[in-house]
């Protein structure tokens, strides 16, 4: 009786040592698979993070843009309203040629 307990024993013993490595084995599975995603997610974080500082550097220079826009549309305004002044000017100096031809013209009339 002795040795058939025995021997239900290692069985009972080997059994349980099947259990332990496959329980050992998924563990070392879910070890494995944990790292991996980890790696994989600490990827993506750089990659985000590259992406991140590609839109800021691209915001400002998209905000740059607009200020050289605001300013390049304040110049030719200015340029307008010069060329605008310019043009009044003219047609005064044309005016004050006109009067000054009738005047001497009329002079020489005289003569």
């Amino acid at each position: 009786m002795f040795s058939q307990n025995w021997g239900g024993k290692e069985m009972i013993s080997a059994g349980v040592e099947v259990k332990i490595n496959r329980l050992e084995s998924i563990v070392e599975q879910i070890g494995e698979a944990v790292l991996s995603t980890t790696e994989t997610i600490e990827r993506l974080a750089e990659r985000l993070e590259t992406l991140s500082v590609q839109i800021e550097a691209q915001g400002k220079q998209v905000q740059q843009q607009g200020y050289q826009i605001f300013a390049l549309c304040d110049a030719v305004q200015s340029l307008a309203e010069s060329q605008d002044d310019s043009l009044q000017q003219l047609n005064q100096l044309t005016q004050t040629l006109s009067k000054l031809t009738s005047l001497i013209q009329g002079a020489d009339d005289e003569l």
